[in-house]
């Protein structure tokens, strides 16, 4: 199907299933994991629209792009890129969302100690909140620096790096606060071996197949919530990257050049900042628009124009970063 008639498709009419699909063998990895350090619990897992594990279900909602490449190729043309689209990033938000499971299952979260560690996992989520990339009091797990997030997030980070093989955590971490919330992990799976969780809900929270929504009103919804909030870019930061005289009226426009170098740029600043392509791609769109409407044009080699173009982007990010604007996705 061509994606306008994709698009007009209900969530539920797609008739997906997790059997017979790439997402089976990484779920029985997962509990292949879980069963070598001895823990009973098997997160049930079901299609849903986004990546989410619910309060009280010691389960896991998979988004459903990932059970047939078809629609992993609509949702890289509308989102940009397909979170856990691959084997090794599909396992890491398995991991972090099983440690979401067995917070739940054995209510984890109740207890002073894991509090202690972690905090009170009661506090609100924040719409968006202020990451330090240089803080050691975290493990990195997943981009964006997201155990810095949420007390319950901080556990399901620390609980995803502690469980994947070969991580080698006690040498990764050495010297790090956050090694002693990885020994915390360690020494309280050590007493949940082989006890049976206390919450064994298997209810499914949002299935896709009661999803009455169209994926033309998902992604437009989704395309909305990843949408950039950024400052405006000032002028003269353009003009100090691109050329607006006369002179240089034979150079290639910068709109063009922006836009010729904008997948590249835009997946390097995304690698390093941990931002979603999309949002730093609304970026990108007025960085470009505005360079059209000032008739800036390249006035410089090519791939140092690249460079600084780069830099101003990863700039911008960071400040929108620290600015406490980190959107909480997960």
């Amino acid at each position: 199907m061509r994606d306008e008639q994709l698009l007009d498709l209900r969530m539920c009419d797609l008739g997906l299933k997790i059997e017979g699909t790439a997402l089976e063998s990484r779920i029985e990895q997962l509990y292949s994991e879980l069963e070598r350090r001895h823990l009973r619990m098997r997160p049930h897992c079901w299609l849903s629209e986004e990546w989410f594990s619910p309060d009280g279900v010691p389960g896991i909602a998979i988004p459903f792009y990932l059970a047939h490449p078809r629609l992993m190729k609509l949702e890289n043309r509308k989102m940009l890129e397909v979170e856990g689209g691959t084997r090794d990033w599909c396992m890491r938000i398995l991991r972090h969302e099983a440690g979401h499971t067995i917070d739940t299952a054995f209510r984890l979260h109740r207890r002073k100690p894991w509090q202690d560690v972690f905090g009170k996992s009661s506090q609100p989520y924040p719409d968006f909140y202020n990451p330090k990339p240089y803080s050691k009091s975290y493990v990195l797990h997943l981009d964006s620096w997201y155990a810095q997030s949420h007390p319950a997030e901080d556990f399901a980070e620390t609980f995803a790096v502690w469980l994947r093989p070969d991580s080698d955590w006690r040498r990764r971490y050495a010297g790090w606060p956050a090694l002693k919330k990885l020994e915390f992990v360690d020494q309280l799976m050590d007493e949940l071996a082989d006890q049976a969780p206390a919450v064994r809900s298997r209810e499914r929270i949002e299935p896709l197949s009661h999803l009455k929504i169209t994926l033309r009103e998902h992604y437009e919804a989704k395309q909305a919530r990843y949408a950039a909030e950024y400052p405006d870019f000032y002028d003269r930061d353009l003009r100090r990257l691109f050329s607006g005289s006369c002179a240089d009226g034979q150079q290639e426009l910068a709109a063009s050049f922006l836009r010729r170098i904008r997948p590249e740029i835009r997946r390097t600043v995304a690698y390093w900042t941990g931002e979603y392509q999309y949002t730093i791609d609304q970026v990108l769109q007025e960085m470009i628009s505005r360079c059209r409407q000032l008739k800036l044009r390249l006035d410089r080699p090519e791939e140092s124009a690249k460079q600084e173009a780069t830099i101003l982007l990863t700039v911008q990010t960071m400040n929108y970063l620290h600015g406490g604007h980190h959107r909480v996705a997960l």
